[in-house]
């Protein structure tokens, strides 16, 4: 039997059959089109066209954010070999800084992670910091805030050679994995402490340094270390306000400079090289005897012949007075011997008598007994001692500010600002301690007034800044 419904009922069973087979049919596209979508472009293919599929994939992990590390992977320790930083992808050429997210294929019913994106500022304290001397004594008291404050990068032109910063970071990190634990300096944490700044945290800057330069120059790209932008996004950025008891009105770091200098010397003594630098003997050494003797008192012949001190010491070289002076202030000598060969000589052990800031360098009494290295050496007690590189190098407060800070000096250099980036990786007498100034390393320089003719074009005074790792 036929039922004969309403009109109006008919209609609306019409338009409800037409709807259900439409949605059928979109469905079924969908499934179509998520079974077949073609691959999506790698990260690599994208920022270099001329890579083959085969670099693509090889350069895929290389060139992701440093930040966006694989869910899968499991934090790796300081020092791992395979430990990559955490922060950027690779930045457009067109557009220096500028970052973006390597395209992944998230799982249903997971969220995507959500990068951290606020602003971390150090909150340092009012609470007394007690300034140490080399002594380890305390002689004055600061607070944080009075030194340090959170501050971004200007926009400048930022310099600094990437080979010789890689090297030296990647010595300072290493001493931090193989000597800090016998080095209670080393383990300081110094005025950034009372803000929250641990030696972890220093770490960390030093391993996303080195894994961010790694992967551009690998790429044959600028460093995005050189971007202020990527700088800003990455890094917690601390100005440094001098502290100078003697002149209170001091608003920049007073930036000296040093040097090492390659001087003629001969290995035995001469009538023109008549000064030797000395080695302690390890049988000798132990009772700490050469504490005894000022360098005036050295100088008058106690380990020659004849000497009550004799047969203690054995004289690496021999050099003029001037080579020997040189030698003492600046650390590391480059010797060039007679015969055609060269060595460099870096200060091992000292006197104990302080250095006297102030005091012309012949009468000062402090005196440094040397070993020879196969580099510049800076910070670092007897054999364990940092190779530094000039241009990337800053001598300083290693007490009170703490090895292996990342500086970035501001000044103007004819007419332009610019940024210099380097590694507090040395230290000296005259700097400990010393809240107000940086030694530069300059370069091996073959006389003084040819080192006097590169530093005058090298700003006295600068602002300063601290660089650290932001955390994820």
């Amino acid at each position: 039997m036929r039922l004969f419904l309403p009109f109006k009922v008919q209609l609306h069973l019409l338009v409800l059959t037409l709807f259900l087979s439409t949605l059928s049919s979109c469905a079924e596209r969908e499934t179509q089109s998520q079974t077949s979508a073609p691959p999506s472009q790698s990260t690599a293919e994208k920022t270099d066209p001329s890579l083959s599929s085969q670099d693509a994939a090889s350069w895929s992990i290389i060139l992701t954010d440093p930040e966006e590390s694989p869910q899968t992977s499991s934090p790796s320790s300081i020092g791992a070999p395979d430990s990559s930083p955490q922060a950027p992808t690779s930045p457009s050429p067109l557009k220096p800084g500028k970052t973006g997210q390597p395209q992944t294929t998230k799982p249903q019913g997971q969220a995507a992670p959500k990068r951290n994106t606020r602003k971390q500022k150090v909150a340092f304290s009012r609470t007394p910091y007690a300034v140490i001397d080399e002594a380890k004594k305390d002689q004055f008291n600061v607070t944080g805030e009075q030194i340090f404050s959170n501050s971004t990068l200007p926009n400048h032109q930022v310099d600094f050679n990437e080979a010789d910063l890689l090297a030296v970071l990647i010595n300072v990190k290493t001493y931090f994995e193989s000597h800090s634990q016998n080095d209670s300096t080393a383990l300081r944490e110094g005025i950034l402490g009372t803000g929250g700044v641990t030696v972890q945290d220093i770490q960390d800057t030093l391993t996303f340094m080195i894994n961010t330069l790694e992967q551009d120059i690998a790429l044959q790209r600028p460093s995005r270390l050189k971007d202020p932008n990527f700088l800003n996004t990455h890094f917690q950025v601390v100005k440094w306000q001098p502290y100078n008891p003697q002149q209170p009105d001091q608003n920049q770091l007073r930036i000296t400079k040093y040097a090492v200098f390659a001087h003629q010397g001969s290995r035995t003594k001469t009538a023109e090289f008549d000064t030797p630098i000395y080695q302690l003997k390890p049988g000798y050494a132990v009772d700490k005897f050469f504490q005894n003797y000022s360098k005036q008192e050295v100088l008058t012949g106690i380990y020659e012949t004849g000497g009550k001190e004799q047969g203690k010491v054995t004289p690496l070289a021999y050099l003029t007075r001037q080579g020997l002076e040189d030698a003492l202030l600046q650390g590391t000598i480059l010797i060039q011997f007679g015969d055609g060969s060269s060595a460099y000589f870096n200060v091992d052990r000292n006197n104990g008598i302080a250095y006297v800031r102030g005091q012309p360098q012949r009468e000062q009494k402090r005196y440094w007994y040397f070993k020879q290295v196969d580099a510049i050496k800076g910070y670092g007690p007897k054999t364990a001692k940092i190779a530094v590189r000039p241009g990337v190098t800053f001598a300083g407060d290693v007490l009170n500010i703490g090895l292996g800070k990342i500086i970035m000096l501001e000044h103007n250099t004819g007419g332009t600002q610019q940024l210099n980036m380097g590694v507090l990786a040395d230290t000296g007498g005259a700097f400990l301690p010393n809240l107000y100034q940086l030694d530069f390393l300059a370069g091996v320089f073959p006389s003084h007034d040819q080192f006097k003719q590169h530093i005058s074009t090298l700003p006295a005074y600068a602002n300063a800044y601290i660089l650290i790792k932001k955390k994820s």
